[in-house]
């Protein structure tokens, strides 16, 4: 299955003794047709969460043929989740695939900066019982 590792963002650092917040999403298009598209897009969401204040990192797994698509990425806050993904291209990228999507699903969570990564098992785990 095609991964990106997680990869940390350079320009924010978690306050110390705080935790930060972990986001895990799963997303399952209706149609092989719509899977290049959507990991280009997931490719520019990327660099976007990369860059954007609070992030403190980022990864991705997509399996192209099931049609799915998991992100986990770790965030100061809820505020600075909400922030990034009221932005482009994330913005345009929700409207443009959220008719194309048979499912998704998100969880969130708190850990210790230290415990970063979080194991994707963990996440996916997290994802089935949403």
């Amino acid at each position: 299955m095609p991964a990106l590792p997680w990869t940390a963002a350079t320009n924010t650092r978690p306050a110390e003794n705080a935790e930060v917040l972990v986001m895990a999403s799963r997303f399952h298009l209706k149609s092989l047709t719509q899977v290049p598209a959507f990991l280009l897009a997931a490719m520019r969401i990327r660099a976007q969460m990369l860059a954007s204040p609070g992030a403190v990192g980022v990864a991705l797994i997509a399996k192209p043929l099931a049609r799915t698509f998991y992100t986990l990425s770790a965030w100061t806050d809820r505020a600075a989740i909400d922030a990034a993904i009221a932005i482009e291209p994330h913005r345009r990228t929700m409207t443009r695939f959220h008719p194309l999507m048979e499912s998704s699903a998100f969880a969130f969570w708190n850990v210790d900066p230290a415990a970063l990564p979080v194991d994707w098992a963990d996440a996916i785990c997290r994802l089935d019982e949403e």
